[in-house]
């Protein structure tokens, strides 16, 4: 998996037939090298715009599919399929549109392995948002947990699985995660993301600023819904954000993914919130959930479930539903029509 961050490949083995979970295995993080992360970063600009043959593009494409290979490859355990996801570009699901990069047939051919891939298409082509995809998986982790419970997944995008107390599911972008502080401390510090919090607790969020943010009208839309990582571009650019300082500015785009995700919509309040993906190292953000939130928030660690590998798991865990013709999507989760099989195999 190599998510909205564009901080690198996270890779995870594990044994499962696509609804029970037999044992999980070695995980690991390739982090992507300032070049291609820069490169890929401006992509995303590009992209609506960008040809599929652009030798950019083609370029990055290379150099990204050669860390999905040396990641497979550095976890040297046998297995009988690969969950590839790629690197999402543009996601456009109100367009039709989604876009991951990867070369899913040089990955089948220098791993000998079959590479389930290409999981969002189908479900945008019917009508569905294509995303978050990892409900499922949650739901199976947390099988035995009391309920209701919501999993949050704070990455470039933050998204929410709840899981009511008959099991059933309702998943939806909350908002943005790391993303925009991300892309804030690299253009004010030089850093690629807000280590520790430190920018952020050294500043004051701005009220009005903050206030303009949560005003842009995709949090009054029901779930499910998705967002692209640069969803929020022109809210940002007309909030009055760059007028503050480094520190304020990072303290308001704190603010700005916890009150986001404070202001998501259940059927009935979760009574805990387990938290994966990198926004959870952060602890202003999660110190902030807690403040607002008012119900126990704890990395999935608690649950002993791993945070870094957690959406790695889960393609694996998808891969293995699309070999044997499960659904991934629900019209609960994405939206969709119908439960919907999506994915595709690639073979030797």
């Amino acid at each position: 998996m190599s998510g909205t961050s564009l901080d690198g490949v996270d890779a995870a083995w594990l044994d499962t037939d696509g609804e029970q979970i037999a044992a999980f295995g070695p995980s690991l993080t390739l982090p992507y090298d300032a070049d291609l992360r820069r490169d890929l970063r401006a992509i995303l600009d590009l992209a609506p715009t960008l040809a599929e043959d652009d030798p950019r593009l083609n370029n990055a494409v290379d150099r990204l599919t050669d860390y999905h290979i040396r990641a497979v490859k550095a976890l040297d355990r046998p297995a009988d399929i690969i969950g590839f996801h790629g690197q999402t570009i543009l996601h456009q699901p109100g367009r039709r549109r989604t876009w991951q990069v990867g070369d899913a047939s040089r990955l089948a051919r220098e791993t000998g392995l079959p590479v389930a891939h290409d999981f969002r298409s189908a479900d945008v082509a019917a009508g569905g948002q294509g995303a978050p995809l990892v409900p499922v998986f949650h739901a199976a982790l947390a099988a035995n947990l009391p309920k209701p419970l919501a999993v949050l997944n704070i990455g470039g995008v933050a998204n929410v699985t709840f899981i009511g107390p008959g099991g059933g599911l309702l998943a939806f972008d909350t908002g943005p995660g790391n993303g925009p502080l991300d892309d804030w401390c690299a253009a004010h510090i030089g850093q690629p993301f807000d280590k520790d919090g430190a920018l952020a607790r050294s500043g004051r969020a701005d009220q009005a600023v903050l206030a303009r943010l949560l005003a842009d009208p995709y949090f009054a839309a029901p779930g499910p819904k998705s967002l692209d990582r640069l969803a929020f571009g022109r809210t940002l650019a007309a909030s009055g954000l760059n007028r503050l300082s480094a520190s304020d500015g990072a303290a308001t785009l704190a603010a700005f993914t916890i009150r986001s995700i404070a202001a998501a919509v259940f059927p009935e309040p979760p009574a805990r919130w387990l938290v994966c993906g990198g926004g959870r190292h952060n602890p202003v953000l999660l110190n902030g959930l807690r403040r607002t939130l008012l119900v126990p928030v704890g990395p999935v660690e608690a649950e002993g479930w791993d945070g870094d590998a957690l959406e790695a798991q889960c393609f694996g865990f998808l891969a293995a539903r699309v070999a044997t013709g499960r659904p991934i999507t629900f019209p609960t989760t994405t939206g969709a029509p119908a439960a919907l099989c999506g994915g595709r195999i690639q073979t030797l």
